[in-house]
């Protein structure tokens, strides 16, 4: 609920909340969580825009104390209250750019190992470390739909979806290549290395988003999953595979219980594809929904990650950067989000 509007917030919770006391309520389990799952959400910034204003009547209070006694003593604690309301009121004022159509929704994320060989799939698994640390610290769950091993070590490619309130509206940020600059662990002379991982970012779509399919345009294979993302998803040949012949788009599932739920998965993967390609043909600009993906190498990047001989994070489309490479491997992603945002709304 975008752009941020307190009274129309209040008015939304309450709606929220009498439809969660309606008899039969829990009759639709998957209705019903999504509807607790949005109120919780507008609690949420509710409950941070009161402490945003706590924090500035209570510097407030601070400052016309310090002022009355004369007491500078009290300097670092007034100062402490309005970096707290900064903080507070930044992180209120990029919610408000999450003002698109699947902002709000979920996300489904493709990480795939590019240029580099060996390097380019440890690369991705540093990577999926990073995204899963991210959506760790938003308290978003993270599901593994399908999973890749590389041939000698990390990922050749694992497809993620992410679960939580605005996912898919931070994600979209990191939608193109990224490009790691180090010294190889996997090279005995110890040289520098470059490799690349492409990152798609999807949103989850619901039925009331209607894609057309011809079943004839489908060619459906099962497989089984192997390696070490077992860990992560079941060892059975109930994988599905997934190719769009028209378009030659390739989606896989193998995380669900079934064949049959990871065939219904993968559609919904598709439909989200397709749905990204018409828009895009709707539009000479880049679609809302999928950032530009060039080739996974040299000269197509958007972040540049760099171990050695410095280090630094530094995105190339808005300027954001940070020699903190550690805390950003970490999932200390949200200075590089909010910048995007603020540069696509510019």
């Amino acid at each position: 609920m975008s752009p941020f509007n307190l009274e129309r917030l209040r008015l939304k919770v309450e709606e929220l909340d009498r439809k969660q006391s309606e008899p039969g309520f829990w009759d639709d389990p998957e209705t019903s969580q999504k509807i607790v799952q949005e109120a919780g959400s507008y609690k949420k910034t509710l409950d941070e825009y009161d402490a945003m204003m706590q924090s500035y009547d209570d510097a407030h209070v601070m400052m016309e104390m310090a002022e009355e006694e004369d007491d500078e003593s009290l300097i670092p604690e007034i100062r402490e209250q309005i970096d707290q309301f900064e903080e507070a009121y930044e992180r209120l004022r990029i919610s408000t750019l999450l003002s698109g159509e699947f902002d709000h929704k979920n996300a489904i994320m493709t990480l795939h190992a590019g240029a580099g060989g060996t390097e380019a799939c440890d690369w991705t698994s540093m990577l999926y470390r990073m995204y899963t640390r991210w959506a760790e610290r938003h308290g978003y769950k993270v599901e593994v739909l399908d999973y890749q091993d590389g041939d000698e070590a990390g990922i050749k490619s694992v497809t993620i979806q992410i679960n939580g309130e605005n996912a898919y509206g931070y994600l979209r940020s990191e939608k193109g290549v990224h490009r790691l600059v180090r010294i190889s662990p996997f090279d005995a002379a110890g040289r520098r290395h470059t490799s690349f991982a492409s990152c798609e970012i999807m949103p989850e779509l619901d039925d009331t988003i209607q894609i057309d399919i011809n079943p004839d345009d489908l060619r459906i294979d099962t497989y089984r999953s192997s390696g070490a993302g077992g860990q992560h998803v079941n060892k059975t040949s109930s994988a599905i595979r997934i190719t769009h012949i028209p378009t030659g788009i390739v989606v896989q599932c193998q995380n669900e219980r079934s064949q049959f739920q990871n065939k219904d998965k993968a559609m919904m993967m598709l439909k989200a594809k397709l749905y990204e390609l018409e828009r895009e043909k709707q539009s000479e600009r880049l679609s809302d929904i999928r950032g530009e993906v060039k080739d996974n190498a040299f000269g197509s990047q958007i972040r540049s990650y760099v171990f050695h001989p410095y280090s630094m994070v530094k995105d190339l489309r808005t300027g954001e950067e940070t020699g903190n490479i550690q805390a950003v491997m970490d999932g200390d992603l949200d200075k590089f989000m909010n910048a995007y945002l603020a540069w696509i709304n510019h």
